[in-house]
Order: C-alpha cells, then structure tokens, then sequence
C-alpha cells in the first residue's frame, strides 16, 4: 500500500487573511491575529488553543472574539471544523488537497494521509451501493504499535 503523510507547509503566514479579504470579509486587527494563527497551525488547534496563541500577541483579543471569528471562517468555507472523539471541535483550513486523519487516542496527535488505493475503494463501494461519490470524510482512530512493530509510512 502507498500511504503518504500530508505535511501542510504554507509559507504565506497571511494566507487565511487574504482569503478573507477575497471573500469580502472586513479584518479588523484582532480577526488579523486570528487568521495568522490558523495560517500558520500545523496542528488542528481548538478554539481554546487558538485563544491563548491569539491572546500571546495581542491581550485584547478575547474567547468570545476567537469563537464568532473561527465561526465566521468556517461559514465562509476557510476552515473545516472535526470532531475527533476527544469532546471539542478542531480546525484546520480547507485545502484542495483532499487527505484523511488518523488519530493517536494515546496522545491527541493528528497525521494527516493520503493512499491512492483507500480512494479508489471509496469509490468503488459508492457505484456498487448505486452513488456517484461526492465526498467523504474518513477517520482512523488508533493506538501506536510498539516500535519495532512499526509499518514505515511512505513520504
């Protein structure tokens, strides 16, 4: 199986800003704070982990101003909101490349993937059930094996 990590490397710490803009959204210096964070996340931060790197740069910036603005993003399709098991929402910017989550219940720690042959099953299951696939959302949820039981993850 050809299964590749997704490493997310955005160069542009003002991505998610310029989207904003694009859309019409008016930036105000704290929504500005906020989407440099979110630009520059390599992890799938909460609002509350938003909040306090938000908070580190500027004190004015309130929860309550991190939620309607994380909310905001979303609705305008920037951010994608997942609810990996863990009781809280995370996020992470809509991308045009499709990739899946696995996530390590020991830790929290959330690797993105991509493999050729789990898309084409998708696929191929939505025909024989009678459906075009539009879309889908996969989650793995596992424990890590011991190391020296460790499958390589093609890069």
């Amino acid at each position: 199986m050809d299964t590749e990590r997704v490493e997310h490397s955005e160069d542009d710490p003002a991505h998610i800003e310029q989207l904003c803009i694009k859309k019409g959204m008016r930036m105000t210096d704290q929504r500005r704070v906020i989407a440099r964070i979110l630009s520059v996340a390599a992890d799938h931060p909460d609002v509350e982990e938003v909040y306090r790197r938000s908070a580190a740069i500027d004190n004015r910036i309130s929860i309550a101003t991190v939620y309607r603005t994380v909310r905001l993003f979303e609705e305008a399709g920037i951010l994608e909101r997942h609810d990996f098991r863990d009781g809280r929402s995370r996020y992470e910017q809509v991308t045009e490349e499709h990739h899946d989550h696995l996530i390590n219940l020991q830790t929290g720690e959330v690797i993105e993937f991509h493999n050729d042959e789990i898309e084409r099953l998708q696929e191929i299951i939505a025909r024989e059930l009678g459906f075009n696939l539009v879309d889908h959302r996969l989650e793995l949820y596992g424990i890590p094996l011991a190391d020296s039981k460790k499958a390589p993850i093609a890069k």
